[in-house]
């Protein structure tokens, strides 16, 4: 009998890898509750196995006491010396419970009981062996089918590969092999606690690894690799020796590393970059296929760039349901908006119109008539912020426009940004000197014919003296022309 339990704790231990303790100690306890169903007692019953005999003994613990008060636990003193005579008081004594009489039922729950705690033991044990795995593929056989779900034996125990990691162009048979990554081990399960994943990024590594060896042995670094199941994928690599090509190494003799990948992955397509340090020349790879014009970062701490191209080239860069960016979005952790030349051009003409619409109107000029700001607009100037961009060399090409004008112009508009204080003849304000500088240039331009400027001829032909009726006129302009300070201009004027 020894040898048929020992014989049967090791066969055990080994089938289920389930160490001889564990299996030993269930057996205990499955004779702990044998004993209870059958004596229905309240007694503390324990159980030990001795490994010389191969049998398990049962015993009821009972404290030793003065006086007893519950007779399941406790014994008397005189009681106890009967059994061993060095017992005292608050010692423990085993009273041996026969095992013989225990019967089927008993033994029935036993076996319960011990194939409960070396289940529980195996998955243990099965979690603390592949919770070490999780990203690593492994082999296994397409045992059968739950729903959807595809159970798998991968040797040591079966996992399961949900309908939500598989792949959409994939379908398996009963018996076909089958490659994936773990992605997740379950502590507690009664079914399989092992989860895999095709679809899982980490499968395109582990596929990478096995196909290339220069990536096994750590030449090339996979820096980065998303795909939609099914579908396309890319992937990122970096080369550690500067003699040796990333993209080349991983593609292979006309395409022969790779195309067994794109095998095993049932047609996916693969876009293999090379990866940068630098986002712009990172993005600008991950867009592939697509020529590239330029790559502008928005905003760094948000991981915000825009990728201009040609007009041509948008549809490529962005894919087919903007699959392409998305990918490239995804590999290089920023968001990229792919935007063609063309519409970038009408973005940047919005922004400078908005600013024009938001600029100071030349009407808030202090001093400056209606008529030298119809000027300004008819020479194409149509706010104060353009004055000032212009300058009082520019202003003064303008016609109409002459030195002094020029001059005050650039003072207002400067007064109005910059608070600076106009210098104004005295006695004279702004709004009348610039007026009076602007009939200066006037003046200062060549007159046209007229009778204002044949009238000295008129004046010669009268032997100087004045038509009559004009007398008056002309004291007054000279008593005007005696009270006004001549404003000073470089302009020549009219004698």
């Amino acid at each position: 009998m020894s040898n048929i339990i020992a014989q049967t704790i090791e066969q055990i231990s080994k089938e289920k890898n389930v160490d001889p303790k564990i299996i030993i100690s269930a057996l205990e306890d499955a004779m702990v509750a044998a004993s209870r169903k059958f004596y229905k007692t309240n007694e503390d019953i324990n159980a030990r196995f001795d490994p010389e005999t191969g049998m398990v003994e049962i015993f009821a613990v009972r404290r030793v006491v003065e006086t007893v008060e519950n007779p399941a636990l406790e014994i008397s003193l005189s009681e106890a010396k009967e059994i061993d005579g060095t017992l005292e008081i608050d010692d423990t004594v085993e009273i041996p419970k026969p095992t013989d009489v225990l019967g089927r039922i008993a033994a029935q729950t036993a076996k319960q009981v011990i194939l409960q705690k070396v289940r529980e033991a195996e998955r243990q044990n099965i979690y603390n062996e592949f919770s070490q795995k999780i990203g690593e593929m492994v082999n296994g056989i397409a045992k059968r089918f739950e729903g959807p779900d595809i159970i798998v034996d991968i040797g040591k125990t079966e996992a399961l590969l949900p309908l939500r990691e598989q792949s959409r162009a994939e379908t398996y048979k009963q018996g076909e092999r089958i490659r994936a990554v773990i992605v997740k081990v379950l502590p507690v399960a009664k079914g399989p606690q092992v989860i895999l994943s095709r679809t899982d990024p980490q499968l395109l590594v582990r596929l990478f690894e096995m196909e290339i060896p220069e990536i096994y042995d750590g030449t090339i670094v996979v820096k980065s690799a998303v795909h939609e199941p099914g579908d396309r994928a890319k992937v990122a690599v970096a080369s550690l020796d500067r003699d040796v090509d990333p993209v080349g190494a991983c593609v292979g003799m006309k395409g022969s590393r790779i195309n067994s990948i794109i095998r095993e992955l049932r047609g996916e397509k693969i876009d293999i970059v090379q990866w940068s340090d630098d986002p712009a020349h990172y993005a600008a790879n991950a867009l592939n296929p697509a020529k590239i014009s330029k790559v502008l970062i928005i905003d760094p701490a948000e991981k915000r760039m825009e990728v201009i191209v040609e007009e041509k080239q948008q549809s490529l860069a962005i894919g087919k349901k903007g699959q392409n960016v998305r990918l490239a979005s995804r590999l290089i952790g920023w968001q990229i908006d792919v935007k063609s030349e063309e519409q970038k051009k009408q973005e940047v003409l919005s922004v400078m119109e908005s600013l024009t619409s938001s600029s100071t109107s030349l009407s808030e000029l202090e001093g400056v008539s209606d008529r030298i700001i119809e000027r300004l607009r008819e020479s194409g100037i149509e706010n104060v912020e353009r004055i000032l961009e212009l300058g009082e060399e520019k202003l003064k090409e303008i016609p109409g426009v002459g030195d002094k004008t020029a001059a005050k112009i650039m003072e207002a508009a400067r007064d109005l940004f910059e608070e600076v204080e106009i210098e104004v003849p005295e006695g004279m304000d702004l709004p009348t000197a610039i007026q009076a500088s602007a009939e200066e240039d006037e003046e200062g331009q060549e007159p046209e014919a007229g009778p204002e400027s044949a009238a000295p001829d008129v004046q010669a032909a009268n032997g100087g003296a004045p038509e009559a009726g004009s007398e008056g006129e002309a004291s007054g302009q000279a008593s005007e022309a005696a009270d006004t300070t001549p404003i000073e201009d470089d302009e020549e004027k009219p004698v």
